[in-house]
C-alpha cells in the first residue's frame, strides 16, 4: 500500500475528501519529522512508537578488503510496533 493507498483509503473510512485527508495524513508525518529531529518521540498508543536512539562509535569491517574501519557515533530512527498492530499481523 502507498501513499496514494492510505490517502484513499482514509478518505473513505472518514467520509472526507482525498485533499482533505491527504492534508490530515501530511501533518502527521511532518508532526513525527519535527518531533524526532527535536529528540522527542511519537507513540500511538497500540499501533507505533517512532523515537530516536544514539548509536555508538564502532570499529566496522571494509567487506571487500577487511579492512577495519572507524564509524563514527549517530543518531538513528528507531519504530517500534504496538500491541494492535502486532496482533493484526497475528491474524
Amino acid at each position: 500500500m502507498n501513499k496514494r493507498d492510505v490517502v484513499g483509503a482514509v478518505a473513505v473510512r472518514a467520509g472526507v475528501s482525498q485533499a482533505d485527508a491527504a492534508k490530515c495524513i501530511d501533518a502527521l508525518l511532518e508532526l513525527a519529522c519535527d518531533e524526532v529531529a527535536n529528540g522527542g518521540e511519537v507513540n500511538l498508543t497500540g499501533y507505533l512508537k517512532i523515537s530516536t536512539v544514539q548509536r555508538a562509535a564502532r570499529m566496522g569491517r571494509n567487506p571487500q578488503t577487511g579492512e577495519s574501519v572507524s564509524v563514527p557515533a549517530s543518531t538513528g530512527v528507531k519504530i517500534q510496533a504496538g500491541a494492535r498492530l502486532k496482533a493484526a499481523a497475528r491474524g
